[in-house]
């Protein structure tokens, strides 16, 4: 937010020239505004900038909030009877009855969208309207190519937002929709056509194309989270330098938390530090480990020099006595498993009402995870997947091959499954107990196809209906270890369960549909 708040303050002060460049598309942002927001109303806009378009709603009460200091001032100074507060929209510091809150253009910006809606939504008042613009995604070139020929103020969106994403995070934060719509096909005037333009902009054909769409939004009753327990299974190989984090990172969430270790025949010593970390927080922390391909006993080695045992077995022919750990896993047993195995084995094994997965890289914060608690306990979804796809990424987290492979399946799954999924691939997945019962039970429709874990439990929740919702989370770097992702090979892998989902999902509908038509 630092970065941004600079860059506001840096054209601070040439914001009125730069609106005058944009004069239709800040004109028709205010009549949009206008058909919502009561007049002589109380109104709070989130990102008012210099306060210009909060003064043309001539509320009775106006504040602003914003995190741009010289953006404030000027607006102090512009509109000394209105009032206006530094702070983002993460926490609003206002406790007041509102009729109207304004986000125009703001969520682009915003660190934490999943925060700053339910602080919107602890703000808003049963009937409080709340009025949401954004920029539409087809937009990004032109916009970017207005920036640099100086057609528009050169502050870059940190997020591109889609429609789903917004819609999404509104059913996250409790938000019934009021009205929806796009405006402004063209942002510069065009003569003798603009008012025609804009009529248009709503038109099925053309709305695609719109520059603005936007959301008029009432905050629905926020129900009590139920109280529910949790296991966090975190499969896990060659892990080590994440495990003390893990166990230290993963917050308590409802009645209980669990944290379920499956390791995959580690090399490193994970599985060592793992017991440590269970003595050390004996009493105070839920911390098993399961071994996903099971271990043996050998017995000890005979002390060095005995004679009466014969040559291959332990301690006989000193010369050749091994001196290895009395538990160890067969050359035999040392299997691929991937890890849909081991959350598999995690799942049966948990005890918690809410099962969920955490990538033992930790590229996923596990500070984040109270958020999918959250969705399932308050009753706004039965299945919640994590998407890696709506803030930016940090360097070196996801390499290009990766990001589109990611994107092509999120085009794949979202036609398959009937529902959008922007992030296929992301290991963060949560669900009820109760739920991936059932979702087991109908397991050998699709088969044993999936090493991943991931399409086995999306088919399975579209198979059975659940309701889905994705929660935007940071992705980070890795900072131990390397991932096990192959591209090549697992892509190819990808595509061919993209065809058994294909199978049962699309033509087996498409038959049957054909022999009632017959």
């Amino acid at each position: 937010m630092r970065a941004v708040a600079s860059a506001f303050d840096r054209y601070a002060g040439q914001r009125a020239s730069w609106k005058r460049r944009a004069g239709h598309y800040h004109g028709t942002l205010t009549s949009l505004c206008r058909r919502y927001v009561p007049p002589r109303g109380r109104v709070v806009e989130l990102g008012c900038n210099t306060g210009d378009l909060l003064a043309s709603m001539k509320p009775s009460l106006g504040v602003g909030v914003d995190i741009s200091r010289r953006s404030l001032a000027i607006a102090r100074s512009r509109y000394p009877r209105l009032h206006f507060v530094e702070g983002d929209a993460q926490a609003i510091p206002l406790d007041a009855q509102w009729d109207a809150i304004i986000l125009a253009d703001v969520l682009g910006y915003v660190d934490d969208l999943w925060q700053s809606l339910r602080s919107v939504h602890e703000t808003a008042k049963p009937d409080t309207l709340v009025i949401i613009t954004s920029h539409n995604f087809v937009w990004r070139p032109a916009l970017a190519l207005a920036e640099n020929t100086g057609f528009k103020m050169p502050v870059g969106l940190e997020n591109w937002i889609g429609t789903p994403d917004i819609e999404n995070l509104l059913r996250l934060a409790h938000f019934e929709l009021a009205e929806r719509g796009q405006a402004i096909l063209s942002p510069i005037r065009i003569p003798l056509v603009g008012a025609q333009l804009e009529q248009a902009a709503g038109l099925p054909w053309l709305r695609h194309l719109a520059l603005v769409p936007y959301w008029v939004v009432r905050p629905l009753p926020r129900p009590k989270p139920r109280p529910l327990s949790c296991s966090v299974v975190v499969p896990c190989r060659n892990e080590a330098g994440n495990i003390q984090a893990c166990v230290e990172r993963v917050p308590s969430m409802g009645t209980n938390t669990e944290l379920l270790f499956v390791d995959g025949a580690s090399t490193d010593g994970t599985r060592e530090l793992i017991r440590e970390q269970i003595a050390l927080h004996k009493g105070r922390k839920d911390i098993r480990l399961i071994d996903q391909v099971p271990r043996v006993e050998l017995p000890e080695p005979a002390p060095p020099g005995r004679t009466d045992l014969p040559e291959g077995v332990a301690g006989g022919n000193a010369a050749t006595t091994s001196h290895a750990s009395p538990e160890r896993t067969p050359p035999d047993l040392m299997l691929s498993l991937g890890k849909g195995d081991a959350v598999r084995q995690g799942f049966a094994a948990a005890k918690g009402d809410v099962l969920m997965i955490l990538d033992a890289d930790l590229t996923v914060p596990p500070e984040e995870l109270p958020r999918f608690y959250l969705a399932v306990a308050e009753g706004v979804a039965e299945f919640i997947n994590g998407s890696r796809l709506v803030y930016p990424l940090e360097d070196e987290a996801m390499r290009f091959a990766n990001l589109v492979g990611n994107k092509a399946f999120s085009l794949i799954f979202t036609w398959l499954l009937g529902q959008r999924i922007k992030d296929t691939l992301c290991g963060t997945k949560v669900l009820r107990k109760d739920a991936y019962s059932r979702l087991a039970a109908g397991r050998d429709y699709f088969g044993d196809f999936d090493p991943f874990g991931d399409f086995d439990l999306l088919f399975g929740a579209a198979r059975l209906g659940l309701r889905i919702v994705e929660v935007p989370i940071r992705y980070r770097r890795r900072s131990y270890g390397f991932s096990k992702v192959r591209v090549m090979s697992h892509g190819l892998l990808l595509a061919r369960m993209s065809l058994v989902g294909f199978r049962r999902l699309k033509w087996a509908r498409w038959m049957k549909r054909l022999q009632r038509l017959s």
